[in-house]
């Protein structure tokens, strides 16, 4: 549902508090008028309060991008439902098959405020790839805000969604993009739209990123829009994830590789999103929610990663300890430095540049003459869940970056790491990049395999009331569930049976069929 113009939102990814009614044509008295100028002033207050404390966009003037490519508006992308506006950033020499990002701004903001401060640029010119900016204005939301609550808006084929496509088409035939590697990112109302579009189109995007957003078609209109914004929905899983397989009916490719960026201390879009986004495309790949590796980064930032069958990381959750409503930043001029402070734009760790490893981005980036691959890689497993990886070091690395079947899983600073939360019995290929002080990525080694041992960890099979009775599950509501994992088993009765391994001290996850 479109939001009226003469409406004032609730907040950035909210749509709008109805205004108060306008004055009669006639005269009136002035006990009516004081009533008309009461209502309006608690309408506005109660607006007011659902906005995040952050000061207003003229207190901080556009901090200037140091990235160097050019940044210009694109006109006549399609037939553009949604009323968007497209514009687009690409480096200097972007070579033909390069990625393509698409980021969308949040409430408050414009096309050219995220170029300015996400730190977007800057990564495009590190690592060779073209960003699309998504504009939308007051004519479609009075405060800019990306409609990802209304369905005539958000889903495959209508509205904004398919004008983000159109943009991601026209960028495709101008800058020659690997229509394989197109990702989606986006803050707050922008975030709610990026999850939408990768239930829309996961066909057209291989990842995405939500920040400080919303789950998939977590509201379809406009009154249900605040119930998601502020509470839990008290869906499971499934019920998440049947969300975006009806998105696009009858898809069978992959799935998006998704990361969910979300403050501790966020008021405007509540925490409870980001674990909801986790249950809907855990679910929707098929891997549960028992973590493969968590570890801490910069900025009070705990990454908790979610691995696929054959360990490759799906889901990602970027959980910033006491941030509030925004997108994280850092500027600077380190490696894993990016954006610049504003209005919505936090300073505490670059989202932007642990995004772009989880997809996988610095891959195909630039290389430095002379800082040649690793050598002498070993890979030794260390346990039936761990391989741990040894390598000669490389003069003038000041760090180096760990490859498992592809994909970045580490970035240490010294020539040893172990991987951990693997499956037992499988094999992983790694392979090693060493990297320059400003950040850009040498040749990688070979690549060298490893296979973890079988699993010899136990497993129960029986029915859930006897798996409750000897202390490998527990029940509430008359509902089961696994002791540790706290994966869902059904009811608490003889009839239904599940085999329960136990991977650790009170710890069981199901396992039917694979013991």
């Amino acid at each position: 549902m479109a939001v009226s113009p003469t409406a004032r939102p609730a907040a950035p990814g909210v749509p709008a508090v109805p205004a108060a009614p306008a004055a009669p044509a006639a005269p009136v008295t002035r006990c009516a008028a004081r009533s008309v100028r009461r209502l309006a002033s608690a309408l506005l207050a109660a607006a007011a309060l659902l906005l995040p404390a952050a000061p207003a966009r003229a207190a901080s003037a556009p901090a200037p991008s140091s990235a160097s490519g050019t940044f210009q508006q694109v006109t006549g992308f399609g037939s553009n439902p949604g009323n968007l506006a497209m514009y687009t950033y690409a480096p200097a020499g972007l070579a033909s098959g390069a990625p393509l990002v698409v980021a969308l701004h949040g409430c408050l903001q414009s096309a050219d405020d995220y170029h300015r401060h996400s730190g977007w640029p800057e990564l495009a010119d590190r690592y060779g790839f073209a960003v699309v900016f998504p504009q939308t204005g007051p004519a479609n939301n009075p405060l800019s805000c990306f409609r990802w609550f209304d369905a005539a808006q958000a889903s495959r084929g209508v509205g904004e969604a398919a004008s983000v496509v159109q943009m991601v088409t026209r960028a495709g035939s101008l800058f020659g993009s690997d229509r394989q590697r197109v990702f989606v990112t986006g803050l707050s109302a922008g975030g709610g739209l990026a999850a939408d579009l990768l239930a829309d189109y996961p066909d057209v995007f291989a990842g995405g990123s939500v920040d400080s957003g919303l789950p998939a078609h977590c509201a379809t209109t406009q009154a249900a829009a605040s119930s998601c914004q502020n509470s839990d929905q008290g869906l499971t899983p499934a019920q998440w994830a049947e969300k975006v397989r009806r998105a696009h009916p009858g898809y069978t490719g992959p799935w998006p590789r998704v990361a969910v960026w979300h403050g501790t201390a966020d008021t405007t879009v509540r925490p409870v999103n980001a674990t909801e986004l986790r249950d809907q495309w855990t679910e929707v790949w098929g891997i549960g929610r028992t973590p493969a590796a968590t570890r801490s980064l910069p900025g009070g930032t705990t990454e908790t990663r979610y691995a696929d069958a054959a360990g490759r990381t799906a889901v990602a959750v970027y959980s910033i300890a006491g941030m509030g409503h925004g997108l994280a930043v850092a500027p600077g001029s380190g490696t894993d430095r990016c954006g610049a402070t504003g209005p919505y734009f936090l300073d505490t760790i670059c989202s932007g540049y642990h995004t772009a490893l989880f997809w996988g981005l610095d891959a195909g980036g630039p290389t430095v003459p002379g800082l040649p691959a690793p050598t002498g890689l070993t890979a030794t497993p260390t346990g039936a869940d761990a391989v741990t990886l040894g390598w000669q070091p490389v003069s003038g690395a000041a760090s180096y970056r760990v490859f498992r079947d592809g994909a970045l899983v580490a970035s240490p600073t010294g020539t040893a790491y172990t991987d951990g939360g693997l499956g037992a019995g499988t094999s992983h290929g790694y392979a090693v990049a060493a990297v320059a002080a400003d950040g850009t990525a040498g040749a990688r080694s070979a690549t060298v395999t490893a296979t973890t041992p079988g699993d010899t960890s136990p497993c129960f099979t029986t029915d859930n009331y006897h798996q409750v009775a000897a202390g490998r599950a527990t029940q509430s509501g008359g509902l089961v569930s696994a002791l540790g994992s706290g994966q869902a088993m059904g009811l608490w009765n003889t009839f239904t049976v599940h085999t329960l391994r136990q991977t650790g001290p009170g710890y069981y996850v199901l396992a039917d069929g694979q013991c």
